[in-house]
C-alpha cells in the first residue's frame, strides 16, 4: 500500500500538533522498538530514535511509501535542527534499502534523491523534480545494498547554483 503526497502532508500537520503537545499524553507514548507499527532497526542511532519519537506520523507515512517489511534505519533533519527536509532510510533485510526525502517547507522546491549500492560503477536509483511534499521512494535490492550511499539535494530550482540542502551519507550501517 502506498500513501499519497497529500496524506504525507497531512501526517506532517498532525505531527506539528503532536510536537506542540496538544494531544493526550498517551498519544505520545513510544515503544523504542516500534513506532506506530513501523519497526526501528536495532542499528538505528540515538538521533534516529529521537526523530522517530518526535515525529511518529512522518516515520509511518514514509515507511508506507517504501512498502511492507521495511524497518527504519536512519533519519536526519536537514540541513540541521531547522528541518527544511528530513531524510529517511529503511531496510528490509540486508539486501533491500529504501529512501524518502521529505520536504518540510511546504512549498515547491527542486529535490533530488539518489540511492547507490556500494559497488564501483554500481546501481543507482534517482527521483528528482519539483516537489511540495517529498522525493522518492527510491529502492535498491541487491547483494550490495548494505553500506549504500544516499544523496539528498534541495534547491529553489533545478538551475539554481545554491543548494538549501546538499547531504551525502550512507543509507545503512556499514559492517
Amino acid at each position: 500500500m502506498s500513501i499519497s503526497r497529500s496524506s504525507l502532508h497531512a501526517a506532517a500537520v498532525a505531527t506539528a500538533v503532536v510536537s506542540l503537545g496538544l494531544t493526550a499524553p498517551q498519544a505520545s507514548a513510544v515503544n523504542a522498538a516500534e513506532i506506530l507499527g513501523v519497526r526501528v532497526s536495532a542499528s538505528a542511532d540515538a538521533g534516529t530514535h529521537a526523530i522517530a519519537a518526535a515525529d511518529p506520523q512522518a516515520v509511518q507515512a514514509a515507511a508506507n511509501l517504501c512498502g511492507s517489511g521495511y524497518s527504519l534505519n536512519y533519519a536526519e533533519r536537514l540541513p540541521d535542527e531547522r528541518r527544511f527536509g528530513t531524510l529517511f532510510t529503511y531496510e528490509n533485510g540486508r539486501n533491500s534499502v529504501c529512501a524518502i526525502f521529505d520536504n518540510n517547507l511546504g512549498v515547491r522546491k527542486y529535490m533530488k534523491l539518489k540511492l547507490c549500492d556500494n559497488r564501483v560503477n554500481g546501481v543507482c536509483k534517482t527521483d528528482e523534480g519539483n516537489f511540495t511534499q517529498y522525493a522518492g521512494p527510491v529502492r535498491i535490492t541487491s547483494d550490495a545494498a548494505q553500506c549504500s550511499k544516499v544523496t539528498a539535494i534541495m534547491k529553489d530550482s533545478a538551475s539554481s547554483n545554491v543548494a538549501i540542502i546538499d547531504r551525502v551519507t550512507t543509507a545503512t550501517h556499514c559492517n
